[in-house]
C-alpha cells in the first residue's frame, strides 16, 4: 500500500506540477489582494481535484461511451495548453479578458474567479496527464479498495502542497522583481509550450496515425 501510495504521489506531482502552477497563478493574479488569492486558489484547486477524481472514477467508462480515445484526450489538452503558452510567452490575455485597474472590485473578482476554473482548475492542475494518469491507477488497483484510498490521498497530499506553493507565489513574486517577473513568466512559457507539444505528440502517437497505412 505504501508503494502504491508513494507512486501515486510522484506521479500526480509531475503532472499536476505545483512548483510551476504556483509560478504561473501569480502571474495569473497579480493585483489580487490575500483573501483574493485564498479565494481563487481554494476554488481552483477543489475544481481541480473533483476534476481528477471524477475522472479516476468513471473517466474510462465515460471515454468509452463518448467514443473518445485516450489520444485524443491527450491532443486536446495539448493545444489547450499550447494556447495558454503563447498567452504568456507574448503577454496577451488569458481567455479574453481585458480587466484594467479602473475597473471595479466587482469586475477584478469575477476575472479572478474565471481564472480559477480557466486556465488554472484545467488544464493546468487537472491536465490531460493528471486526468490519464488517475484513470491508469485506479484501473491497475481495481479490485484492491485500500489501495484506492491510497491513490486518493497522494491525490490530495500534491493539491495541499499546491495550495500552500499557491498562496505563497504572491510574496515570492513580489520579492523578485518586476523584470525577474517577465522573464519567468516567458521562461515557463515557452516550457509550457514544450509540455503542450509533448502532449500532442503523445497523443499522435498513442493514435498510432504514422503506423497506419495510408
Amino acid at each position: 500500500m505504501f508503494e502504491v501510495a508513494l507512486s501515486a504521489f510522484a506521479m500526480f506531482f509531475a503532472t499536476i506540477g505545483p512548483v510551476e502552477a504556483a509560478v504561473l497563478f501569480a502571474s495569473f493574479c497579480p493585483r489580487c489582494d490575500r483573501a483574493e488569492r485564498l479565494a481563487v486558489s481554494l476554488k481552483a484547486i477543489g475544481i481541480a481535484t473533483g476534476i481528477i477524481l471524477f475522472f479516476a472514477l468513471f473517466g474510462s467508462e465515460i471515454l468509452e461511451a463518448l467514443g473518445v480515445t485516450m489520444p485524443a484526450l491527450q491532443t486536446a489538452g495539448g493545444i489547450i495548453l499550447g494556447l495558454i503558452a503563447l498567452d504568456m510567452i507574448f503577454e496577451t490575455t488569458i481567455a479574453g479578458s481585458t480587466i484594467t485597474m479602473p475597473e471595479s472590485d466587482e469586475a477584478r473578482i469575477k476575472s479572478s474567479g474565471e481564472i480559477a476554473v480557466f486556465p488554472l482548475a484545467t488544464p493546468i492542475l487537472a491536465g490531460p496527464g493528471a486526468m490519464s494518469g488517475a484513470m491508469v491507477l485506479m484501473a491497475n488497483a481495481s479490485g484492491q479498495p485500500w489501495h484506492q484510498v491510497a491513490i486518493v490521498g497522494a491525490l490530495f497530499a500534491v493539491m495541499a502542497i499546491t495550495l500552500i506553493l499557491m498562496l505563497a507565489a504572491q510574496e515570492i513574486r513580489e520579492w523578485i522583481g518586476l523584470t525577474a517577473q517577465k522573464v519567468v513568466t516567458r521562461l515557463l512559457g515557452i516550457l509550457l509550450a514544450a509540455i503542450a507539444v509533448q502532449s500532442i505528440f503523445n497523443g499522435i502517437s498513442g493514435a498510432g496515425l504514422f503506423l497506419r497505412k495510408l
